[in-house]
């Protein structure tokens, strides 16, 4: 089985919800619709306060070409257009629905009937683009880029094969697991219209070896469909990052930024995006819900649930069982990549893949030591960086040495600090140095441009 070859880690697996089926959450009173739920411009809200809404409705418009529209994930009353602390800790700008019912808009076919391609020979890779974009579809696994977009890649870029990332090397987390499982020939359809939009003959369904109930039922279904094969690979972390992904299916590597996974012919796409596309355009449903994970050891009734777009996370923790007595954090996605959150209203959104609740022994963090230049963090580190130069470089503000040295180039994955036995916080530091970098950067270009 193939892996990608530089550094990586194994941290424990602790998949607690594999073997549960996923199931509805209830509507939250208030759903609260942040318009950044997307990497690129926010959405621009096109209802104001008193309008009433239907499941579905549109009621944010891109706010530019790489930017996602958002809509409706509830029936009810648009209380106020205000702001709200996401994920990333900071207040955005969101459109606050008070639920009255569950009135869906009538376009939107609910049944559990399978559409197919070939029930649809009219379908053009304009149409699927276009489709996707109006259904507001971006990257399910947590970057959150818009899905049309990355169908329409820049001029001299030329697609060969939609790889689809059915890893899921994140601890704890068992959404795209029970995707697989659950809805097998949902996601081969989406598989197989993202490869139409894309125009491409080839797709490959990567899973990692740590589920082989999936690998089984997908290898049996995509028999049926030309053109996808199912792609076992050995289990490390983070096989889920595109560039360790491209290289583990074709063997191809990403030359470092500005370079895209499409100069070297792939286009990745989660398992969860691939369903939403089924979703939008064979049942003409936008992205109005998603697949969460609620997880944690001590957590009494761990859950894979389908809750709509703007539901409080505290609302989905209740539904398991509430908070554990010696929960020490709360963090938004898996163990290694996540987010500890400042509290539990933070909305569900659509990069929202878990909700992880680790107990005061977990998230226990040692004092850090001094680095002892053992370079564990260097074998770790699946992008061939230097973490311990790169965290030195940022404590003291070098920039430039930063930038040299590709601080850019790191995805952020934490195997540098996971690995490292002085217990410093390597990815806290570099996380940080990154956005400033990529910030002089940006601020170099726009000088230049403007002379």
């Amino acid at each position: 089985m193939n892996t990608f070859s530089k550094g990586g880690v194994h941290p424990h697996d602790n998949k607690l919800t594999a073997g549960i089926a996923i199931s509805t959450a209830g509507l939250p009173d208030v759903a609260v619709i942040p318009l950044s739920q997307h990497i690129g411009a926010p959405a621009k809200a096109i209802v104001a306060k008193g309008d009433h809404v239907k499941v579905g409705q549109k009621i944010a418009e891109a706010g530019g070409f790489v930017s996602a529209v958002i809509h409706a994930p509830v029936s009810g009353i648009v209380s106020k257009i205000d702001t709200v602390v996401d994920a990333s800790g900071y207040a955005r700008p969101a459109i606050y629905i008070q639920r009255d019912g569950d009135e869906w808009e009538s376009s939107i076919d609910r049944s559990d009937s399978l559409v197919t391609l070939d029930q649809h020979p009219d379908l053009t890779a304009e149409t699927i683009r276009e489709a996707i974009r109006e259904a507001g579809i971006v990257g399910m696994g947590g970057a959150c880029f818009p899905t049309h977009v990355k169908l329409s890649p820049p001029p001299g870029c030329i697609p060969e094969q939609v790889i689809i990332n059915a890893v899921e090397c994140e601890p704890y987390l068992t959404a795209d697991h029970r995707l697989l499982l659950e809805h097998p020939d949902e996601v081969l359809t989406g598989v197989g219209l993202l490869m139409k939009a894309a125009g491409v003959q080839k797709g490959f369904i990567a899973i990692e070896n740590n589920k082989p109930d999936a690998i089984l039922l997908m290898q049996e279904k995509a028999a049926a469909y030309d053109g996808i094969t199912v792609v076992p690979l050995k289990v490390k972390y983070p096989q889920g990052g595109e560039k360790q992904l491209i290289e583990a299916v074709t063997g191809r590597q990403v030359p470092p930024p500005p370079a895209l996974p499409v100069n070297v012919g792939a286009i990745i796409q989660n398992v969860g995006t691939a369903y939403a596309v089924y979703e939008a355009v064979m049942k003409h449903k936008p992205l109005i819900e998603r697949v969460v994970t609620v997880t944690g050891k001590h957590l009494s009734r761990p859950a894979n649930l389908r809750a709509r777009i703007g539901t409080p996370m505290s609302q989905l923790i209740e539904e398991c069982g509430g908070w554990p007595e010696d929960t020490g954090k709360l963090i938004g996605g898996g163990p290694m990549m996540g987010k500890a959150l400042h509290h539990a209203d933070v909305p569900v959104c659509k990069g929202s893949s878990g909700i992880l609740l680790m107990s005061e022994e977990e998230s226990h963090r040692s004092t850090p030591s001094p680095c002892i230049r053992c370079a564990k963090c260097v074998a770790a580190c699946p992008m061939g960086l230097e973490p311990y130069l790169l965290a030195k470089a940022a404590e003291r503000d070098i920039w430039n040495l930063l930038e040299e040295h590709h601080v850019t180039s790191c995805i952020e994955c934490g195997s540098c600090q996971f690995t490292c036995p002085s217990y410093r916080p390597l990815l806290d530091v570099i996380r940080v140095a990154k956005a400033t970098v990529t910030g002089i950067q940006r601020a170099r270009a726009s000088a230049q441009q403007n002379k």
